[in-house]
């Protein structure tokens, strides 16, 4: 007999399991040093930032346009896998306290999610409003309301086929999420507030009377499933090895001006390959983009200059120990071994590839220092991070890749 209780049971416990293995290498000694570090600078810098608001900063506008992300963005965490869709299906209408169940676990971590987000905001707001931190609970609670509405709405969607429908169902309620949230802060009148829960219950309704007849579209759920788990799988890996992980590469033409001047001999081999691979693949390429983007959105904000100076490093350690698994990144291809190429010019060209990655990126961070108008200090992180970039490559990372 079929019982919904033990495979949610199942599943959920499974996947608890399985975060749990890989959080414990991401969360190793050296990224809560990196994390603490973050973390203190930018309060830091966001209690400096507050004391210089007017009173008159839109508060409640940034509030609502961030919190409104979070609020529209609700997936729920329904543990299916890719053979579901071949057996659970005969069983849809016997799964509805499952997805119950999935819904409330959602609602729980998303909630808790709005909760962190919120408690970083309400500064903000108590700093340009007399009513300080007293409605921090009654705003979280109907947060959470709202939250619910939202993923009762996207797991209504997943009954549809139409990209059409998913996109503009994300558009309407992300106008609703900000709309209402800018008025909750604001205080406006409960009358118009209700005005606006009744439009989300018509909403609601809307695609409830037109889904009710309908399948789910199993297809959809898994896909969401298996992309969410993707992202995290792509984070675990840049840790340690991740055989669930599926490598997704694209084309990048433009990029092959890059590597079209490299000599097609022996010593260049690996150089070719590691470059093609650092292109090509959305976590190594992606991850640089990212991380430099963030540097530079830091450096910019910070006025201090030892401050920007350390900045720049730490996000060249980040880059640099994140980029590791590229050394790993064609283990599994057996066609590798076969090449009549030396050992060392793997390693040689490992060592090549990252310390021109982290060089570049040196480089971009100084000249956005520079454009601050502090040559010194650009100078200075100049030096600094082509130090640093050395000793990471060729000591560090050439004892942590023999571990």
């Amino acid at each position: 007999m079929f019982d919904d209780n033990k495979l949610w049971k199942d599943r959920a416990g499974g996947r608890v399991k399985d975060l749990g293995r890989y959080l414990r290498y991401i969360f190793n000694g050296h990224l809560v040093i990196v994390l603490l570090f973050l973390i203190g600078t930018a309060a830091f810098y966001y209690q400096k930032w507050l004391v210089t608001l007017s009173t008159g900063f839109p508060a409640e506008i940034v509030i609502a346009i961030l919190i409104g992300v979070l609020l529209t963005y609700s997936p729920i965490y329904n543990f299916l896998l890719e053979a579901d869709q071949v057996f659970l299906i005969p069983l849809e209408n016997k799964l509805k306290r499952y997805f119950l169940r999935s819904g409330v676990i959602s609602l729980a971590f998303q909630g808790y999610i709005l909760l962190m987000v919120l408690a970083v905001l309400m500064p903000m707001y108590a700093h340009i409003n007399s009513s300080g931190f007293r409605l921090f609970f009654p705003f979280l609670l109907v947060l959470l309301i709202v939250k619910s509405w939202n993923m009762a709405a996207s797991w209504r969607i997943h009954y549809f086929v139409q990209p059409s429908v998913y996109r503009w169902d994300m558009v309407v309620r992300y106008f609703i999420n900000v709309t209402f949230t800018y008025l909750l802060f604001k205080q406006a009148n409960l009358l118009i507030l209700l005005l606006i829960v009744v439009v989300m219950a018509f909403y609601y309704r809307s695609f409830f009377v037109r889904t009710r007849k309908m399948g789910l579209k199993w297809d959809l759920l898994i896909g969401g499933e298996e992309k969410r788990m993707a992202s995290f799988y792509r984070l675990a890996n840049m840790f340690t090895d991740v055989p669930q992980l599926k490598a997704t590469v694209k084309r990048r033409k433009w990029l092959d001006i890059f590597i079209n001047q490299m000599a097609f001999s022996q010593d260049k081999t690996y150089l070719y390959l590691f470059s093609r691979a650092f292109l090509r693949s959305s976590d190594y390429l992606g991850l640089f983009i990212r991380l430099t983007l963030i540097g530079i959105f830091g450096i910019y904000f910070i006025s201090f200059g030892l401050g920007q100076i350390l900045l720049s490093v730490l996000f060249l350690y980040l880059t640099g120990f994140q980029l590791l698994p590229l050394w790993n990144h064609h283990q599994n291809k057996l066609w590798i071994d076969l090449y009549p190429v030396a050992p060392k010019f793997k390693i040689s060209a490992f060592h090549l590839l990252l310390i021109l990655i982290l060089l570049i990126q040196t480089v971009i961070f100084a000249l956005f220092i520079l454009i601050k108008g502090e040559m010194v200090i650009a100078l200075l992180a100049l030096v600094a991070g082509a130090l640093f970039s050395y000793l990471f490559v060729y000591l560090y990372s050439k004892n942590r890749l023999k571990v």
